[in-house]
């Protein structure tokens, strides 16, 4: 890990000169120095009882499934996610008439395009299995809006769900009246989470941001550490064009004297980075360098890792998830839990292995290369950007035997469709186009067009309905006998994935 800076202010010459060094270590390094792929392939299996599903259902009782969504229907009011006044005056001015409640327990705040979400998870599983109580603030959701905000590793209950909202709602309409527009469906959850963190209380808060960082509503929170997941291009139109300026807002997270657990990126993104780093004076640890994947088997359900920590190495690790992304957020989650915790700079040492290795048999992440059905199989994957597809492209044809795949493609209007049809391009036998329910899905018209001049047209089908494409695609994947091992992947979207998962029966 890189030796924690005195907190004495260097000079303006001092901070280029070390910023120079950190990008010229940075740039000259194999990037591919953090995976060292092992030859064989070895079978296991994780230990204990497999966990129910992580998503929930609607509540059993009607009257408490009225009155959730009677809160669902005021939340969808508001600005959608999408809808965008980048500040945080709203969020700043609700915190303060709560009392500052996200100031009441520390956090991990995480930042990046791909793999936030599955990171928050194992970095949540892994403080929970040193008895440490979480609070995860994670989005968008899957199935139910109650999965955005986990207590102890479970979605909030619908009654607390309800109960924390009709909480905070006289104070969300006091700032409402006070602010010139008001406060976004997305700051309202974020204000509810940090509420219902301090209320629990947790020991530690897992927050993910929702888009950027330095404008992002969750970026209130004052977190000793800062995690970086792999930055690629997506919501440029806010963001940036180009890695390095999508950098510079994710940047706005990391706060003075943290450490900045620092994914493998782009180079000119890696350097936004650094360079922000400096110029707060935090501890950089860098994917590859400080800590990364030493190697990874292919193993029963998922994957069996060494993994080289700042305080060491741990082997024998099992993820229960597929794919070499995977991986990665997993080295990225440990070396958060040891910078919490203060492993490689306070203090020398590692974790407890047995803990480690019982924490991520434990990890769970809905609608990321999820398998819901067999005969044939369905795979359920929520890459909704190109980087993301490519990721999952090559974890499917690393985990899964396929001689044939079908793909099931639903995306929003404001994505590079044409870019992630490209990545699965090469995947698909055949691909069936649809779309979500979302106001902001893409006609299935709109995406057949792209996909003809992607696929050819005699590789795709349209089914505007998402039940029609699944059932044709699962036609497909049986129609012929030589293709008994065909199998169909949903992705292009969470929501695409959230309906195909209830459509699955998987509840």
């Amino acid at each position: 890990m890189s030796e924690p800076r005195p907190s004495d202010r260097h000079d303006a010459s001092e901070s280029d000169d070390t910023f120079a060094e950190i990008v010229d270590e940075a740039t000259q390094r194999d990037p591919d120095l953090a995976v060292i792929e092992a030859g064989s392939r070895t079978l296991r299996t994780a230990s204990g009882p497999v966990p129910g599903d992580e998503v929930p259902a609607r509540p059993a009782d009607p009257e408490v499934d009225k009155a959730l969504r009677a809160v669902e229907q005021e939340l969808a009011g508001r600005w959608g996610e999408t809808k965008l006044e980048p500040s945080v005056s709203r969020i700043a001015a609700l915190m303060d008439v709560l009392g500052e409640p996200q100031h009441a327990y520390p956090s991990i705040h995480i930042t990046g395009t791909n793999g936030k979400t599955s990171t928050a998870r194992m970095i949540e599983a892994l403080l929970g299995a040193f008895e440490l109580r979480t609070g995860r603030y994670t989005s968008p959701h899957v199935q139910s809006i109650t999965e955005r905000i986990s207590l102890d590793g479970a979605p909030m209950d619908p009654e607390r769900f309800i109960e924390t909202y009709n909480d905070i709602k006289p104070y969300v309409e006091m700032v409402d009246a006070q602010q010139p527009y008001r406060l976004s469906f997305f700051e309202v959850l974020t204000g509810m989470a940090y509420a219902a963190f301090a209320d629990a209380p947790v020991d530690v808060a897992v927050v993910e941001v929702g888009m950027g960082g330095s404008w992002d509503a969750t970026n209130v929170i004052n977190s000793s550490v800062a995690v970086v997941t792999p930055i690629s291009l997506d919501h440029t139109d806010r963001l940036g064009a180009t890695p390095a300026e999508i950098a510079g807002e994710k940047s706005g997270i990391i706060k003075q004297d943290a450490t900045v657990i620092l994914a493998q990126q782009p180079v000119d993104a890696a350097q936004v980075m650094l360079k922000k780093a400096v110029e707060v004076d935090a501890t950089v640890a860098r994917e590859g360098m400080e800590f990364g994947v030493v190697s990874r088997e292919i193993a029963v359900g998922g994957q069996l890792l060494t993994l080289r920590g700042l305080g060491g190495e741990y082997e024998e690790v099992f993820l229960p998830l597929y794919g070499a992304h995977q991986a990665h957020n997993a080295a990225v989650a440990l070396a958060a839990v040891e910078a919490f915790f203060g492993i490689g700079a306070e203090q020398p040492g590692s974790l407890d292995i047995d803990t480690i290795r019982r924490a991520f048999a434990s990890v769970r992440s809905p609608g990321r290369l999820e398998v819901v059905r067999s005969s044939p199989t369905v795979v359920l994957d929520a890459a909704h950007n190109p980087a993301g597809a490519r990721a999952t492209a090559d974890g499917l044809s690393e985990a899964f035997g396929f001689s044939r795949l079908i793909g099931v493609v639903g995306a929003s209007d404001d994505k590079d469709v044409r870019g992630l049809l490209e990545a699965f391009e090469p995947i698909f036998a055949e691909v069936v186009v649809t779309q979500n329910s979302s106001g902001r899905a893409m006609d299935a018209d709109e995406l057949a067009a792209v996909a003809v001049e992607v696929f050819g047209g005699d590789r795709v089908q349209v089914e505007p309905r998402l039940d029609d494409a699944l059932e044709a695609a699962i036609t497909l994947a049986e129609e012929e006998d030589e293709y008994a091992g065909a199998g169909v992947l949903v992705t292009g979207s969470v929501i695409t994935v959230g309906e195909a998962r209830l459509l699955l029966g998987r509840h």
